[in-house]
């Protein structure tokens, strides 16, 4: 056997173990070390690393059940060209150089007569094709990249980067040691005294790199939780203190909290006067929410919104985990603006066990807009929305709707093709989906990249080409969150049929479009270009398993954060921007604030007499990955229907008992899902899961894999993004419930 450091050995009984680190496809966003066991060929099984700092061996179900993805008898195999009218089925084998060569075709042709911004490229939270997809748009010329499907507001994540980018300088996340090879051990870290778990389930989703076992760790070393969610959550029965609060009202919270932090002295007064701009604005602003007043918004009661806002504050160090509830409701940005200010006006900002600021010596935050240096001013003046919403252009992000708007109605100009990548559209994170459906149906030509064959790709793609897994494939690992570090991942079996990585797919697609833009012969020479930064070449990160990224805490005040070199922070006052001059000149509200989701009990009482339910969507499943998975046997049977959570005593109004089939309606749509009843919920809340389709169902229209059946977002109208261009009610919707007749 080699050494332990090695990346590939050999076992007594001919089994090759390879180390490498969990990523897409299939989709997960935990970047987790793992061991692959393969013999004559065949991947045998997969176990954690216990040698690899970010998960310490642990692993998800998903992880686990690679085999069964990698060997599935639906994987795309080939690519394939359609024959047929559009959603009948009816396919063609090619090979890639036809592939290739059709869409690079098809892709300048429409760029000769319409511009390469009639062009839009789609991916998913693959988190390691974000810079690929980016710099295929980007060097064939369009700035026209719609992450997320397009998603409605581009609601997931991004959001809390454009805010913290506007009143920090960069973005943050929970301090929970995961900045060094030693973690916990680290003599400069400082365990949590409080964290606060804000609108996500860490232990199901690990979100964007941030694992929920760090959570799990810290508590183990006396870390106190507070819970915000309307769901009890694992978490949440853990928690000193669990807000259920009423979807669609954090904003209110975190400006309660603020009031009772401000105006009984307990927040940190040197840190304030010293490094933060307009706190005296940010004081007048929190008199209007009491801790009363927030309690009736929120349906918290007054005591505890008081005793969690007292907890926090006197906790040194606390941390705020905050999650994609967050970003999924309408005026998205005053709620991350008014958590910042939590973190903020408490001094738990760059401080060990507080919250802390990406670190940017690998510069691999760069690799998100790869390729965007080379578009004109004139050109980015082109991408969708940008003239509307200047948040979004400096971010260099489109207004999820606006493209659809757009593909349909072709104005100011045309949408004549598509590049799909790790997202199923209308399956999954787009509101509105039938209207998403009737816009990619227009296109004159789409491409999609895939592992299996997806409502999306059967309903409109004019080529189909099959992905690899991450066995399959060498790859360059970048951890989500801020940066923590960058590692190998290791091909370890070779692709089944004539499948390709995302990342030669993308390469060779790239040297047909732009070459000069696309220099490299393969692969691992691409890998080396983009970790320049890091002074490493790929066989040398290989070598390595993993590097991390240097880390230092309360840069602000060493001008490590500037450009300029000068202490403070990268904002144009040079302090955190309580009261933001960014969002003044961006022509919104430069402070914090609470508005009514645009459907509830509140603001539209008379919808809710006919629709009384508030209905929450989102929460993730540890068997899947958003719309991923369903096929895969040992996960479906996990989870095997969709599920719509309800309290027993509405459910029992309604004659709903559990494991019922129930329709979940609005004005908008209907779906139908089975009944879990659960005194987690309030009486007045549902939580219906997205993303469901059925590949056991027929593939072909009007069924599309029973896309139709139980899509929670048909339930989502289009026009609800916050005034930023950021931000949609997926958390906060009214709806009624009842029971399924049997037929």
């Amino acid at each position: 056997m080699k050494k332990a450091s090695s990346w590939a050995w050999n076992n007594q009984d001919g089994t090759q173990v390879v180390r490498s680190i969990a990523r897409t496809a299939p989709g997960c966003h935990e970047g987790c070390g793992v061991l692959l066991y393969v013999k004559d060929g065949k991947l045998l099984k997969v176990e954690g690393d216990p040698t690899f700092p970010h998960n310490h061996g642990r692993l998800c179900p998903r992880c686990l059940a690679l085999t069964e993805v990698i060997y599935h008898p639906d994987r795309l195999r080939y690519p394939l060209k359609r024959v047929g009218n559009r959603g009948e089925g009816k396919w063609k084998r090619i090979t890639w150089e036809e592939a290739y060569e059709t869409i690079a075709g098809k892709f300048c042709e429409i760029k000769r007569q319409h511009g390469p911004e009639s062009v839009i490229f789609c991916h998913g939270t693959g988190r390691d094709i974000i810079p690929y997809v980016s710099r295929l748009a980007y060097t064939f010329g369009s700035p026209n990249k719609a992450c997320f499907g397009p998603l409605h507001g581009q609601a997931c994540f991004v959001p809390k980067i454009a805010t913290t980018m506007s009143v920090i300088g960069g973005p943050v996340v929970a301090d929970c040691a995961q900045f060094f090879p030693d973690r916990y051990e680290n003599s400069s870290w400082r365990v949590p005294q409080c964290i606060i778990i804000w609108g996500n389930e860490p232990t199901a989703s690990s979100p964007d790199g941030f694992m929920g076992t760090w959570i799990i760790e810290c508590m183990k070393r006396g870390s106190k939780l507070i819970v915000i969610d309307p769901r009890r959550t694992w978490l949440a029965t853990r928690a000193k203190i669990w807000l259920q609060i009423r979807p669609g009202t954090d904003a209110a919270l975190s400006l309660g909290m603020l009031n009772v932090i401000i105006n009984e002295g307990l927040y940190d007064n040197e840190f304030v006067q010293k490094w933060t701009h307009g706190f005296e604005e940010l004081q007048r602003r929190v008199q209007d929410y009491s801790p009363q007043k927030v309690a009736e918004i929120t349906w918290i009661p007054r005591d505890k919104i008081v005793e969690a806002a007292k907890m926090y504050a006197t906790s040194k160090p606390a941390a705020i985990q905050w999650g994609v509830a967050i970003d999924q409701q309408k005026e998205c940005v005053p709620i991350i603006h008014s958590i910042v200010a939590l973190w903020t006006v408490t001094g738990n900002l760059d401080v060990p066990g507080g919250n802390v600021i990406e670190s940017r010596n690998f510069d691999l935050g760069r690799l998100g807009v790869w390729g965007a240096e080379t578009l004109s001013a004139e050109q980015w003046d082109k991408s969708i929305g940008s003239q509307q919403y200047p948040l979004l252009k400096r971010m260099l992000w489109l207004k999820g709707e606006a493209v659809i708007d757009q593909m349909l109605t072709q104005a100011p100009y045309p949408i004549k093709a598509a590049w799909i990548q790790t997202t199923n559209t209308f399956a999954c994170g787009t509101a509105d989906p039938k209207r998403t459906y009737e816009a990619f149906r227009k296109l004159n030509f789409n491409v999609v990249v895939d592992l299996f064959m997806t409502p999306t790709a059967m309903a409109f793609a004019d080529i189909v080409l099959p992905a690899a897994t991450y066995a399959e494939r060498d790859g360059i690992a970048f951890s989500g969150g801020a940066n923590v570090f960058v590692g190998a991942i290791n091909k370890v079996v070779e692709p089944i049929g004539e499948c390709k990585s995302d990342m030669e797919i993308n390469l060779e697609l790239g040297k047909r479009l732009n070459p000069e833009a696309w220099p490299w012969k393969d692969v691992r020479e691409m890998f080396t270009a983009m970790l320049q930064p890091s002074d490493m070449t790929f066989e040398e990160l290989r070598d390595k398993g993993f590097a991390y990224d240097s880390f230092e805490y309360r840069r602000y005040e060493k001008g490590l954060l500037r450009r300029d070199k000068k202490p403070g922070f990268s904002t144009p006052t040079g302090k955190v921007e309580l009261y933001s001059t960014a969002f003044e000149k961006y022509g919104l509200d430069p402070l914090p604030y609470f508005e009514e989701p645009p459907e509830s009990p509140v603001s539209t009482p008379e919808i809710a007499t006919e629709f009384p339910l508030i209905l929450t969507t989102g929460a993730r499943s540890r068997a899947f990955f958003h719309s991923e998975h369903r096929q895969v046997p040992l996960l479906r049977s996990m989870h095997p229907d969709p599920i719509t959570e309800i309290h027993p005593q509405t459910a029992g109004k309604l004659g709903i008992k559990d494991g019922d089939w129930i329709y979940i309606e609005n004005r908008y749509g209907k779906c139908k899902q089975r009944a879990k009843l659960t005194e987690g919920i309030l009486p007045e809340v549902v939580h219906s899961e997205h993303g469901w389709w059925f590949p056991e169902i027929d593939g072909p229209e009007p069924s599309l894999f029973g896309v139709w059946e139980s899509n929670i977002n048909l339930l989502l109208p289009s026009g609800w993004t916050g005034k930023s261009g950021f931000g949609y009610p997926f958390k906060s919707q009214m709806c009624r419930v009842y029971k399924q007749e049997d037929t």
